[in-house]
């Protein structure tokens, strides 16, 4: 299982629940989110795709704690199963 099945099953459980998940990329800021959560009724949070087992650099948990820190929920990817729960605890916050 590589980061992009991960990232490509987000994309489409994000699609089915009527939102999106957009690639999200910010010149001269590095270290944000791969994606932009959007769902329906306003519910937004960013998403960091990882292989398996792989954690976040010391950059992109700086800029997850300054995201968070900001109100914006923040979440590391690694496994086809964690898309749904992730979505899920977007919808409902």
């Amino acid at each position: 299982m590589d980061e992009k099945q991960i990232e490509r099953n987000l994309v489409k459980k994000a699609e089915k629940m009527g939102g999106r998940a957009l690639k999200f990329v910010s010149p001269g800021l590095s270290g944000v989110p791969d994606r932009l959560v959007l769902l329906p009724g306003g519910h937004i949070g960013f998403v960091e795709l990882k292989r398996p087992g792989e954690k976040m650099r010391n950059l992109q948990e700086k800029r997850k704690a300054q995201l968070e820190s900001l109100g914006f929920l923040v979440f590391c990817l690694d496994s086809i199963d964690g898309a749904e729960e992730i979505l899920n605890e977007i919808q409902t916050s």
